[in-house]
């Protein structure tokens, strides 16, 4: 017998399935997150060139166009993280999906 909450769960997500699976759904669903994720290493970027930016290019021999680099490769973290942790959260609403859905079918053949 399958609980109220498997049933809603059921309906929900019959509902969503495939508005949430798109790609850019899925992209801009995770941005919050993805950005929380890497929102520290651009605090610390971000101080180091704002309070101590003689120290950074004499510690690191690089030049400062090297924060254009930086930040492209933060981006592409944040793009990466955002599409992957939703693309994940929803193959398991998926596998969650299709279990219950086999489970409410046997019960049903057994019933009948």
């Amino acid at each position: 017998m399958l609980s109220k909450k498997d049933k809603d769960f059921i309906i929900y997500w019959e509902k969503e399935r495939d508005q949430q699976s798109r790609f850019g759904t899925k992209l801009i669903s995770g941005l919050p997150m993805a950005i929380l994720f890497c929102l520290p290493i651009l605090l610390f970027i971000a101080a180091i060139f704002l309070f101590f930016p003689v120290w950074y290019t004499r510690v690191s021999n690089q030049m400062e166009g090297a924060m254009v680099t930086i930040l492209m490769a933060i981006i592409i973290c944040i793009l990466f993280f955002s599409y992957f942790r939703m693309q994940y959260k929803w193959e398991m609403n998926e596998q969650l999906y299709l279990e219950l859905k086999h489970k409410e079918n046997k019960i049903d053949n057994f019933t009948n």
